[in-house]
């Protein structure tokens, strides 16, 4: 939960443009507490955080083959507010786009969204010290949550109630970069606007085996960064990765791969701390490269699709992060070979690099 996807953000809002007949609203209060994952973050979480989402979906009728898969998820945008109650901190705006999936006949729903975050009060070195969690005034902001949802509660009046996992940060983008995470307790009501919604479903459709034959993928990955060092400057950085994917079913595919890191930020970063710290004998021209091999899974939605990977350093030179990273993201597939992606890389709770990648399927 500390990831982001503005391309699932751009293309909800694609959605709509497709299927407005089955629009409702729905409006939650949120308190909670901060979830510190750092030292030194202990001293900004000492109020509890709490604001409202607003969010406006559109309900999936059956028309597509990916609504009766998915159970007739939802898919729209959001608004999000929250008052940390700390003034380092202040207070955080996030729009973006979401999806409702649903289970125990739909009285139990997953809501997986994601987007940009505006922060009142980021890091200044003069004004704001304290704030290690944002440096800079944008950043993603990743939420999910789990409800209980009674969309007909009376007429078109609805209720839920749960719990919601909130996340910002900015990918290291710009330094100091903890992030914050926070847990908080939602209760909203929801209003549909339609009177005469029905869901349709396909009974002619014949199922097919959606298992594949391995495939091999190339995927470049770039974008900026900083190293931990606050103003050590920003640098962009390469990341390469060749993988096999394998698909089991309609919703899963299986992934082994290896990739090269040419991040440039860390070969800064190597200067400087052989310079900070002579004790610890680190050679300014120690090798700033990193090869990875990772196990990955992909969540197949429509041409949209969810993706993790875990990996391990083979080959990391200098070490001062753990040798496990992860990743997750979103892919768009812009033709069955051809896509886009939005990933970030993290090192458990720290996250290293927004990505921007493109991709071939063979």
């Amino acid at each position: 939960m500390r990831k982001i996807y503005l391309l699932l953000w751009l293309c909800s809002f694609i959605g709509f443009g497709q299927n407005t007949n089955a629009l409702s609203l729905e409006a939650s209060v949120l308190r909670g507490n901060a979830l510190p994952h750092t030292e030194d973050m202990y001293h900004l979480v000492n109020g509890h955080p709490q604001g409202f989402l607003l969010t406006l979906v559109n309900r999936t009728d059956g028309s597509k083959e990916w609504h009766q898969a998915y159970n007739y998820p939802d898919y729209g945008a959001y608004f999000l507010y929250q008052d940390f109650n700390s003034q380092p901190l202040g207070q955080n705006y996030a729009v973006g786009a979401m999806y409702n999936f649903y289970f125990w006949k739909r009285h139990l729903q997953l809501k997986l969204s994601q987007g940009i975050a505006y922060t009142t009060n980021p890091y200044d070195k003069v004004e704001n010290s304290k704030n290690k969690a944002f440096g800079s005034k944008f950043m993603g902001n990743t939420n999910i949550g789990l409800a209980y949802d009674n969309q007909n509660l009376f007429k078109n009046v609805g209720f839920h109630a749960g719990i919601l996992f909130t996340h910002y940060s900015n990918g290291r983008v710009k330094s100091p970069n903890s992030g914050i995470n926070t847990y908080v307790l939602n209760v909203g009501v929801n209003y549909d606007f339609s009177n005469d919604f029905e869901r349709k479903t396909d009974t002619t459709s014949v199922k097919k085996s959606y298992k594949e034959p391995i495939h091999y993928n190339f995927v470049v990955r770039s974008g900026i960064n900083e190293n931990p060092i606050v103003n050590s400057g920003q640098f962009p950085f390469y990341h390469v990765s060749f993988y096999v994917d394998k698909r089991l079913n309609r919703k899963s595919a299986l992934q082994l791969g290896t990739e090269l890191f040419l991040t440039q930020s860390i070969k800064e970063y190597i200067k400087y701390y052989s310079v900070a710290y002579p004790n610890e004998n680190i050679s300014p021209d120690t090798d700033y490269k990193r090869i990875g091999i990772f196990v990955g899974h992909e969540l197949l939605i429509n041409r949209i699709s969810l993706e993790a990977q875990v990996g391990f350093y083979a080959y990391q030179p200098f070490k001062k992060d753990i040798p496990i990273y992860d990743r997750v993201g979103i892919k768009y597939y812009i033709t069955d070979k051809l896509f886009g992606g939005f990933t970030i890389k993290t090192h458990l709770f720290l996250a290293e690099a927004l990505e921007f990648g493109i991709g071939y399927r063979l």
